[in-house]
């Protein structure tokens, strides 16, 4: 495989020529890479065409099928490892260390989804159970939905993509992806690896365009029988509405936070402190946004090891293998993550480091003490590289404060107290509750997704599986009963 610096639109398992395009530029330095298609709305239905004509083949191809194309098409993504991790690179600004644990991580996904492609089951029903189903036996099945919209967001340009694609095949449907229009080429190079892997024509297609324009239509299209999105509140809360009948899975982001108790040894876990607050410059949905120990002295502690650290972090372009802070995706992300931070440094937050812009898009590292309740910091998400911190007063006070949000998808709570840890785990209003560990870790095999405004359903190949299909039920009456 080689990454063209030409990228058509991908429909019925090749590239189309497309009528417009666009000029893809790195967010570090603005360098050109790739120019890339721009679906209009009726190249749009061409592809959903092409997605429905495909339907009846893929929910007809048996367990080991869907398990060789999945599992051949991680196969394919190993062998070309070095080019899939600067392609994700160069398009969203991530660090390569990290654009190379997202191809691990989107290599595990499909192998994940494959597996799973063999365990697609239902149960038996006990009918007689109930006086009416005397002579009767049946079962449950799983069968597919049909075409599913796959919208995503530029941040994880290839595993998120992995996440709605491998789970969407292994349960016999098509796809129709709407990747990210700043970070479409990973979904390219995927859904390349997945033909060469034997996926037959239509299973996927991918068509970037501007959410406005294509997103809508997508959601909202006739033979669309399912919208798994990822993105912004905003977006998720107007496409849900849209949608009509049809199932919609929604990953909407979130303000994770991480509890300190007095007794917690959480000085072992610095370097995953650094990484929940600035991997990929806090562009993650659980990147650590929020910490409330239990006392000042815990809280002054630190917010001073956490400062020391993120001021050190090495600055750099994102193909440069020492860089671990790169830039953030758009300026306009650098204005908000500004503004920010001076509103909450108007309303008393005191910078310990960081706090300044610095090159194109970059914006340095921030640790910020004395976070209150009424800073939007503590409320929102930022979707930067800052980190708050606040002296809660009380182990109770700070699970309070981490709730205290709209939204909740990881939180996490740092004590050697199993009472206190089990108590966390009931009162956090979050879809995960990460116990001596940060918000930030996540493995791909298990159940992702928030509660509150961080969306509806579960990702992770098995969870998505059970959305991304639907429950048929069997009864045979026996002759003469």
């Amino acid at each position: 495989m080689q990454r063209p610096s030409r990228f058509e639109l991908w429909i019925g398992g090749r590239f189309v020529a497309a009528t417009r395009h666009v000029e893809l530029r790195s967010p570090f330095d603005g360098t050109p890479f790739a120019t890339v298609a721009q679906a209009t709305v009726g190249e749009l239905e061409r592809a959903i065409a092409a997605a429905a004509a495909a339907r009846p083949v893929a929910a007809a191809k048996t367990a080991h099928e869907r398990y060789r194309i999945l599992r051949g098409a991680a196969e394919r993504v190993a062998a070309h490892h070095a080019l899939f991790a600067e392609t994700v690179a160069l398009e969203s600004g991530k660090p390569l260390r990290e654009a190379k644990v997202e191809v691990d991580r989107a290599i595990q996904t499909l192998e994940f989804s494959a597996e799973e492609a063999k365990r697609l089951h239902g149960e038996t029903l006990v009918l007689d159970a109930h006086p009416a189903g005397k002579g009767r036996f049946g079962w449950t099945r799983r069968v597919s939905r049909g075409v599913i919209a796959c919208i995503t967001p530029f941040n994880f340009p290839l595993n998120l993509v992995a996440h709605k694609i491998g789970p969407a095949l292994a349960a016999g449907n098509s796809v129709v992806v709407k990747p990210a229009e700043e970070t479409p080429c990973s979904a390219f190079l995927l859904a390349q690896a997945l033909a060469d892997a034997g996926c037959p024509e239509g299973f996927v297609n991918v068509v970037p365009g501007l959410g406005a324009e294509i997103g809508e239509p997508l959601a909202q299209h006739g033979d669309v029988a399912m919208v798994s999105f990822t993105g912004s509140r905003a977006v998720g809360t107007r496409l849900r509405a849209i949608a009509g009948l049809k199932p919609v899975t929604l990953e909407l982001g979130g303000n994770a936070p991480v509890v300190i108790d007095d007794d917690a040894d959480w000085s072992d876990a610095l370097d995953r402190f650094v990484a929940g607050g600035f991997a990929h410059s806090g562009q993650v949905c659980i990147h650590l946004q929020r910490i409330y120990a239990t006392s000042p002295r815990a809280a002054e502690q630190v917010t001073a090891a956490l400062a020391e650290r993120a001021a050190k972090l090495k600055i750099g372009p994102p193909l440069d293998e020492t860089s671990e802070i790169t830039s953030l995706i758009r300026e306009r992300d650098v204005a908000r993550v500004a503004s920010w931070v001076d509103e909450a440094k108007g309303q008393g937050a005191r910078v310990v480091t960081g706090a300044a812009r610095q090159g194109r898009q970059t914006y340095l590292p921030t640790v910020l003490a004395n976070l209150t309740a009424e800073m939007r910091i503590a409320r929102d998400e930022l979707f930067g590289p800052v980190v708050a911190v606040a002296a809660a007063g009380s182990f109770e006070a700070a699970l309070a404060a981490a709730n205290a949000t709209r939204y909740g998808l990881q939180a996490s709570v740092f004590t050697r107290d199993l009472e206190r840890a089990l108590r966390a785990a009931d009162v956090l209003e979050a879809g995960g509750v990460i116990v001596n560990d940060v918000p930030l870790f996540r493995v791909d095999q298990m159940p992702y997704g928030g509660v509150k405004e961080s969306g509806l359903g579960r990702e992770g190949p098995r969870y998505a599986i059970e959305e991304m299909s639907e429950l048929k039920t069997v009864v045979i009456r026996r002759a003469g009963r």
